[in-house]
């Protein structure tokens, strides 16, 4: 009987096994949710009204930040994990969280009136006898403007607010506010004792480690905050806050809203349980409680926001049945940025859903 040659047979084993590891390499579910995230990207940046996206994706033990384009036409310089974002109306929804506890710390009252918290007297807060309610603030219901009548400053506001008309029942039609969250804010702070940013720092920020998420940035982070463009690329200023922040005025990256995503998919989390509460069914196929856009596709619910400000736009969107978490943010504002993100979102989650995903995979994989 020949003997195979051992020297053939060592050459056959590597081989097979570089083949093996190539293909364990690119066919990991985390390489596939990455070639996920990479195709989508490259498809929205053909249309050259956006210039650069970042991606963020947390599934099961699995997180992906990845980022395309350039955040400065002509400069070739792209995202990256430290870049920092304007995250706009997705602000509310720390509002909305801090809400929560304040409602398990029994500091508020989903049917208080909001005027037993304020100084002066608004007998023109209500509708027929009946007041405005710290759960019409928080479900875009209290008939108030979508901007506040006079927000120069935080006095200003409530002079404001002397001048606000409700015009219909309160609590029945849906109209989305921007006065309402910074009144809402407001309150957390009196309740607490406590300035607004310091309590979104103590509840959320802090015990979930989201060092890089904040209401005022420094110098050096200054220089990490994207500038945006709108539909004629112009460049286009950043966002100034003159209120509390309930509506608008966090900043943020990528790193730290998979921190903020997991958050919310910790079902054992009283303050989240609570925040995810339902109160109030839209006619635009969505519900709405702590500030958080419900949808309900058969035994799968989904919870998230849109933010959009002078040049960025994003979306945060969580799936608790599915484990998994989505951001996506562009340095672009224009009529129909929020559709096409949206869609751009949607269309990776779905993708992401057919991945088999492995319990063995490494956790934190992030990619700069």
């Amino acid at each position: 009987m020949n003997k195979f040659p051992f020297w053939i047979f060592l050459a056959m084993a590597i081989y097979g096994c570089r083949d093996h590891k190539k293909e364990e390499k690119t066919g990991t579910p985390y390489q596939k949710i990455s070639s996920v995230i990479a195709k989508n990207a490259r498809e929205l940046l053909e249309d050259k009204r956006f210039h650069s996206v970042s991606i963020a994706v947390l599934k099961d033990h699995m997180e992906l930040s990845e980022h395309f384009g350039e955040l400065e036409i002509g400069k070739g310089n792209s995202p990256n994990d430290s870049t920092i974002y304007e995250i706009a109306s997705v602000t509310k929804t720390f509002l909305g969280t801090l809400a929560a506890r304040a409602v398990l710390d029994q500091k508020i009252h989903l049917d208080d009136d909001v005027r037993t918290y304020l100084d002066q007297d608004y007998p023109n807060l209500e509708f027929n006898g009946k007041p405005v309610t710290i759960k019409h603030l928080l479900t875009h219901t209290s008939g108030f403007p979508n901007f506040p009548i006079k927000g120069e400053s935080k006095p200003d506001f409530f002079e404001g607010l002397k001048e606000i008309e409700i015009g219909s029942e309160i609590g029945t039609d849906y109209a989305y506010s921007n006065t309402a969250p910074e009144l809402m804010a407001y309150i957390l702070e009196k309740v607490y004792g406590t300035p607004y940013e310091v309590l979104v720092g103590k509840f959320i920020l802090g015990p979930n480690k989201m060092g890089h998420t904040k209401f005022e940035l420094n110098d050096e982070e200054k220089l990490r905050l994207v500038k945006g463009y709108n539909g004629e690329n112009e460049p286009m200023p950043n966002f100034e806050r003159n209120l509390w922040g309930g509506t608008i005025g966090l900043h943020s990256t990528t790193l730290d809203l998979m921190k903020y995503m997991r958050l919310h998919l910790d079902g054992t989390n009283a303050m989240v349980q609570e925040s995810h509460k339902d109160f109030f069914e839209t006619p635009y196929g969505f519900s709405i409680g702590y500030h958080w856009n419900i949808l309900k596709e058969g035994d799968n619910t989904i919870y998230r926001h849109h933010g959009g400000i002078f040049g960025m736009q994003n979306w945060l969107m969580i799936y608790p049945k599915h484990n998994m978490g989505i951001s996506i943010l562009s340095n672009a504002s224009f009529d129909d940025t929020g559709d096409i993100l949206e869609a751009v979102a949607e269309n990776i989650v779905d993708e992401i859903k057919e991945v088999e995903t492995s319990r063995g995979e490494k956790a934190s994989l992030t990619k700069n």
